[in-house]
């Protein structure tokens, strides 16, 4: 099976499978309440103000929290919209997230700034304590994704850290005020220092208890010699691709395949060498198939393929043929040539039933007719087939 990775733009040596890399871009847009809850903090502060100093700055700044809080809400409810994404549009996704977070980082940044020309103490500590307060949520939430991360905590700290250092140069009557902006500003530098290793911190445990589970489910659903599907996979499979044949009226395919002279091989060049035949015959398989069908491996030399969205059984039959001749072909093992065949029963919904254990019983009888024929053969399950399989159950 073919391993897709995402790389980490803080360490290359360190790739993502594509499911991790999903499952932390999901959880990206799984924020809705706590960017509510900024939004509203920061558009009633930045309000306040406005009134309080009847100021264009603060209104405008208000306006802006809540036109980007709702923008960041609604892009959650399209991200939630959409059900298949690639890689690709994982990536265009999580640029828009990004753009959503560093924009209010700004906005932040614009707030505090504005704020140090006002002369009220108690307004300079709300926001500052606004930054500190978007400082952990994005920390805390965002560190899955560490560049967004560490780009809209510095968007939001830097220009604030700057600001209370300059305001602290700016002669004032009141008692120690250079000495307080200026340890005010030195503690914003000093918490963003400490959050940028936090970041890193979270980030690797995040990635690798999501990669953990990523092979646990990897050991649970996939064949480990050759990566193809397991039974279990293929039972969630058959249920997903049952419920959209209901709804179509198509067909389903169950085809049940044995390989013909495989034990001769095993036994005379050795299990590495039917190991390696195995993989052979796993990877001829795949090509075999379209993208919606499913090829698993139940154990020894014995696949089953679920082939979806057939309106004949003249498709199934083509498909069959076309896998025979491609498993008749060499294979190469250790530079020696050896040759097997396949033979294929054949189960069809909804002629034999839904169930996936009904039908592999089935195709497995008629599997058995095709090698009491010769090798290379396929049969259909016939009623009889069904009634022997339901006798040998």
């Amino acid at each position: 099976m073919a391993d897709q990775r995402w790389w980490n733009p803080l360490d290359e040596r360190l790739p993502l499978p594509l499911p991790v890399y999903r499952e932390l871009v999901d959880m990206l847009f799984a924020m809705r309440l706590p960017i509510l809850g900024l939004g509203f903090v920061f558009a009633a502060l930045a309000g306040l103000a406005a009134y309080e100093w009847w100021d264009p700055i603060f209104a405008a700044v208000a306006v802006g929290a809540v036109a980007v809080t709702f923008g960041r809400l609604a892009l959650l409810d399209a991200y939630a919209r959409e059900e298949r994404k690639d890689e690709e549009r994982l990536r265009q996704w999580e640029r828009r997230y990004a753009i959503g977070t560093y924009a209010i980082a700004v906005l932040l940044a614009v707030l505090n700034l504005h704020a140090l020309t006002f002369h009220f103490p108690l307004l300079h500590l709300l926001t500052v304590s606004l930054v500190f307060g978007f400082g952990a949520g994005v920390v805390s939430r965002t560190s899955i994704r560490p560049v967004i991360c560490v780009i809209s905590l510095l968007l939001a700290t830097v220009p604030t850290a700057v600001g209370l250092l300059a305001h602290a140069l700016v002669p004032h009557g009141v008692a120690l005020h250079a000495q307080l902006f200026a340890i005010e500003a030195i503690m914003v530098a000093m918490i963003t220092g400490l959050s940028l290793h936090t970041v890193a911190h979270l980030y690797r445990s995040a990635v690798e208890h999501l990669s953990a589970q990523h092979d646990l489910a990897q050991l649970a659903k996939y064949d480990a010699l050759t990566g193809l599907a397991n039974r279990l996979l293929l039972r969630e499979r058959f249920l997903d691709a049952s419920q959209s044949v209901l709804r179509s009226g198509g067909r389903l395919a169950v085809h049940f395949i044995d390989l013909d002279g495989f034990k001769p091989i095993n036994d005379g060049h050795g299990h590495p060498a039917g190991d390696a035949v195995l993989q052979q015959v796993a990877r001829r398989l795949e090509s075999s198939l379209r993208t919606e069908d499913t090829v698993a491996r139940l154990g020894g030399d014995e696949f089953v393929i679920l082939q979806a969205g057939v309106e004949h059984e003249s498709e199934a039959e083509m498909l069959a043929r076309r896998i025979i001749r491609g498993l008749s072909m060499p294979y190469e093992i250790d530079g020696a040539t050896v040759h097997l065949s396949a033979s294929i029963g054949i189960a069809m919904t909804p002629d034999i039933g839904l169930e996936l254990e009904r039908l592999i019983a089935c195709a497995d009888a008629a599997l058995y007719r095709s090698k009491l024929g010769g090798k290379a053969r396929l049969s259909f399950c016939t009623s009889e087939d069904a009634a022997n399989a339901e006798l040998a159950a």
